[in-house]
């Protein structure tokens, strides 16, 4: 009885020994796994941009305005070509760590997702989150309806930035408006440091915290078509001169649309990768440490 008492003992002691010598997953390994499941399980860039999953998103035709909806578990933007009859706004959703593709509707206005997550805005259209998904595409009421918005981006105050796009009148300023006691008042202009450019300023993003507004522009100063540029709120609610991302980000091609996800970690961009036709647009991505470099600079 004795020994079978001593060999029970000892059977725990090393059942003891395994369970203290199990190796538990470090928050850093806990990390590796979480982001190998967003961002469509793409390894994340550093400082010089990178074509957006490539062969998934990126291809040889036209993909542009990408957008992340801010719980990261939906990703959103515009093709056209392939096999695709039209233009198309394009889903992809993530479903217990796989990314289901569909074509959520036709292109009708560049998407932007409201830092809540409810609403997609799609230039002067929008659409709301429902229990089934989204809604019909809706119109913007006064004073919107007779504005030619193309972009359109809000604040987590619901302060609405938005270009004003007439191919008739590419200088068109940007505007802004405020959300006031139930309404939102008659859109302002941006100032001077924004609003200066050779022609088509367009497409702004703003940070949820609207500590700094992104938007692309042809500029004298730029590195040939349309540079992305980036202004930075001061202390006296003033924008900062208008801050070109440099020689990594714009090129002498065009880029545009650019946004920040909504983890603050990656820039978002438009490149034409093909001729003048733009059949040939790509989405690329990089790191925001490139943004923090220049509001030190600012």
């Amino acid at each position: 009885m004795k020994n079978y008492v001593i060999i029970f003992l000892v059977q725990v002691f090393v059942l003891f020994l395994n369970a203290c010598n199990t190796k538990k997953p470090s928050s850093k390994e806990n990390n590796s796994t979480n982001e190998k499941s967003i961002y469509l399980g793409q390894k994340p860039p550093g400082l010089i941009p990178e074509p957006f999953a490539p062969g998934i998103v990126t291809t040889k035709d036209y993909e542009y305005s990408g957008t992340f909806s801010p719980d990261l578990q939906e990703f959103y933007f515009i093709r056209d070509g392939g096999d695709l009859d039209e233009a198309s706004l394009v889903q992809f959703k993530n479903n217990k760590g796989k990314w289901k593709e569909s074509i959520l509707s036709k292109w009708v206005g560049q998407p932007v997702i409201s830092p809540d997550g409810n609403t997609m805005h799609l230039g002067r259209r929008y659409m709301e989150r429902n229990g089934k998904g989204w809604s019909k595409v809706k119109e913007l009421k006064a004073p919107f309806n007779d504005i030619p918005i193309m972009r359109l981006s809000v604040s987590a105050s619901g302060t609405y930035y938005f270009d004003t796009y007439d191919k008739d009148k590419p200088d068109f300023p940007m505007r802004y408006s405020r959300f006031i006691d139930g309404e939102y008042e008659f859109p302002k202009e941006l100032n001077k440091t924004i609003n200066k450019a050779i022609k088509n300023l367009n497409h702004p993003f703003i940070a949820p915290d609207e500590s700094y507004l992104l938007w692309d522009a042809v500029k004298e100063e730029g590195y040939g078509s349309s540079d992305i540029y980036i202004s930075f709120k001061q202390e006296d609610n003033t924008w900062s001169k208008a801050i070109n991302l440099g020689d990594k980000i714009n090129t002498e091609s065009w880029e545009a649309s650019a946004s920040v996800t909504p983890d603050g970690k990656y820039l978002f961009f438009s490149r034409n990768m093909g001729s003048d036709q733009y059949e040939n647009v790509d989405i690329f991505w990089v790191s925001t440490q490139v943004l923090e470099k220049l509001r030190q600079k600012k």
